[in-house]
């Protein structure tokens, strides 16, 4: 169904550590931890990281998150993901290293661009950059941003980083400014580094599937994400023609102690046994989910359990290629 690769970011290392095509894999969200309100403790986040990547994950994911908002109920990982991003990639050795998102509206293209190329020669072409317009209302006047306007924004800032990643001493003009004269340094490990839109970004499934290197998305019931899906692939063919773009999605889960408890719903995800857990994988694997992004925040357990226990039983099943 699809072409050799010939594409640059199907060749860079976070991306083929990740995606083929007809498999899941799995990744987990920082923090690696359940906590309660907003803010998590960030305790042991090296050795779950570590214990992790020898467990066979696929990816670490990491937000943005600028700002204190308690009333939108998490603030990720706390710091940085920048900063955060290099301290793990100075941790591990293998797991690819994801943003899931950065708002681009709230930085400058060429400061993200420089960043993410940092990140990834840094880690040996471990990062792959999903990105996001925003939807934090706070964030926007606290950044000088309108956010009518920030679809607008997105678009150039994707193009500016493109650009900026793939080019040398070419000028660079967007309607934030204009890059004469000058080069972007570094340049990432491969012409491009993998870029996914998170949501549709106020933008159209046309834009997203000729302008990404793949999509992440939010849970739905399995025959609802399956019309996503079939929507997603129709879409990269009419654009791109027979090119893999992988789709994504993430998934809060509460691991029960006992592997046959039955679902149950909680925000965005399932308080749910192994076993189950397992088929809902395996279901997402059969309408064309490529990866799933794990998040502990409500979990009951600590997370070591937690990870140890998808390391043994649920990641074998669909883990790093």
């Amino acid at each position: 169904m699809y072409q050799p690769s010939t594409i640059p970011y199907q060749d860079h290392h976070g991306f083929r550590r990740n995606f083929m095509p007809g498999n899941l894999s799995l990744g987990l969200f920082f923090p690696l931890e359940a906590f309660e309100w907003d803010t998590p403790t960030m305790h042991n986040q090296v050795a779950l990281a570590r214990r992790a990547e020898d467990l066979g994950f696929s990816t670490l994911w990491f937000r943005d998150v600028p700002l204190r908002d308690p009333d939108f109920g998490d603030v990720g990982q706390v710091f940085d993901p920048w900063v955060y991003l290099g301290y793990m990639a100075a941790h591990t050795t293998k797991i690819a290293l994801g943003t899931a998102s950065i708002a681009l509206p709230l930085h400058h293209p060429l400061h993200t661009a420089k960043a993410a190329a940092s990140v990834d020669q840094l880690s040996n072409g471990r990062l792959l950059l999903g990105v996001a317009s925003g939807d934090r209302p706070v964030e926007f006047p606290a950044f000088n941003v309108d956010p009518d306007k920030r679809g607008e924004v997105f678009r150039e800032s994707c193009e500016v980083i493109r650009q900026a990643h793939s080019s040398s001493f070419e000028p660079i003009r967007w309607g934030g400014g204009e890059l004469l004269g000058a080069d972007l340094i570094p340049k990432p490990t491969t012409r491009e580094i993998p870029l996914f839109v998170t949501g549709h970004s106020r933008q159209s499934l046309d834009w997203i599937a000729r302008e990404s290197h793949g999509w992440i998305n939010y849970p739905r019931p399995p025959k609802i994400q399956q019309m996503i899906v079939d929507d997603w692939r129709r879409e990269v063919i009419t654009q791109c023609g027979p090119v893999y773009k992988p789709f994504m999605q993430s998934l809060y889960i509460d691991l029960d102690t006992s592997p046959s408890a039955l679902p149950s719903r909680i925000h965005l995800g399932f308080r749910l046994g192994r076993d189950h857990l397992r088929a809902l994988l395996e279901t997402l694997q059969e309408v064309g989910v490529d990866h799933v992004i794990l998040n502990l925040k409500y979990g009951r357990r600590p997370a070591a359990e937690v990870i140890e226990e998808l390391g043994k039983h649920i990641v074998p099943r669909f883990g790093a290629f």
